[in-house]
């Protein structure tokens, strides 16, 4: 059977356990959560910045893109043609297109030609319906974000893709990804989830061992009362007390209460003796 200090010991370490671990939980949540949110910013940035200059007209070829490492940029057409890709991109993933070779596609700064005017009359209801930005405009709505991959220079890295659509002024509707690197976030995830898993075992034997101390001093005084109490039963001596702990806790009520019992049982067995007492002398007489 376990001693009350191991009870203790045991019930506030495991309580602290949990506590720990859903606040190690949660503060690995909101680090990530937060720390994805600056990558999903830099990326809408960086995309938002190419396909700016894809409103304007900008050739393809003559677009400043970021550096490649920090923000691989993938630009497709409507039908998921990639038509524009950063110089050291070799793979990426998470954009719906795993292309990074360029097809040949109509020039930024073309002109739609004479027989286009119903599909200009579509590209206006379009705009209309707000499904598509304006000819020469940059969507106003929300970027998707997704998770992927992109290889570049021969690095394969986890990246963080913001995709934000841009008209040109010919008409031709495209897609921008650009990618913002997830290694400082998975970085600081794990340099965290490190330090709770190397802090929360000491934390947990130190609770362990505080609880184990003060549940002990707390007791003492409960110790000292029972060897007294089996002190009294080996000697038959009534007249011994417990001794009375100088706090006003559970623990001195306990020693009064025992003091007063055994005043009662030695008033008793006094009372007792002295009837045995007088029996036998008129039994005698």
């Amino acid at each position: 059977m376990r001693s009350v200090r191991a009870r203790a010991a045991i019930g506030a370490t495991l309580v602290v356990a949990v506590a720990l671990v859903a606040a190690g939980l949660a503060v690995l949540l909101v680090l990530r959560a937060n720390l994805i949110d600056q990558a999903d910013l830099q990326a809408e940035v960086a995309a938002r910045e190419v396909a700016g200059q894809l409103a304007t007209g900008a050739p393809y070829d003559e677009l400043e893109l970021d550096d490649e490492e920090d923000h691989p940029v993938q630009v497709t057409d409507e039908e998921g043609r990639t038509v524009v890709v950063s110089k050291d991109l070799r793979a990426v993933t998470g954009t719906g297109t795993s292309g990074v070779t360029p097809v040949p596609s109509a020039s930024a700064g073309a002109s739609p030609s004479p027989g286009d005017g119903e599909d200009g009359d579509d590209d206006a209801d379009d705009e209309e319906d707000g499904s598509r930005p304006g000819r020469g405009e940059v969507s106003s709505d929300d970027p998707d974000f997704s998770d992927g991959t992109a290889t570049v220079d021969g690095t394969t890295a986890d990246y963080r893709f913001a995709a934000v659509e841009a008209t040109t002024p010919d008409g031709v509707t495209l897609t921008v990804y650009a990618g913002a690197p997830l290694a400082a976030e998975q970085e600081a995830v794990n340099t965290v989830r490190g330090a709770m898993l190397t802090g929360l075992p000491l934390l947990l034997v130190v609770v362990a061992g505080v609880t184990w101390l003060v549940t002990r001093r707390a007791l003492r005084p409960v110790e000292g009362i029972r060897r007294e109490m089996a002190a009294i039963t080996a000697s038959e001596d009534l007249a011994r007390r417990v001794p009375e702990p100088g706090s006003r806790d559970e623990i001195a009520a306990l020693a009064r209460t025992t003091n007063e019992t055994l005043t009662v049982l030695e008033a008793s067995v006094e009372r007792q003796r002295r009837f045995v007492a007088d029996a036998s002398h008129e039994l005698r007489s």
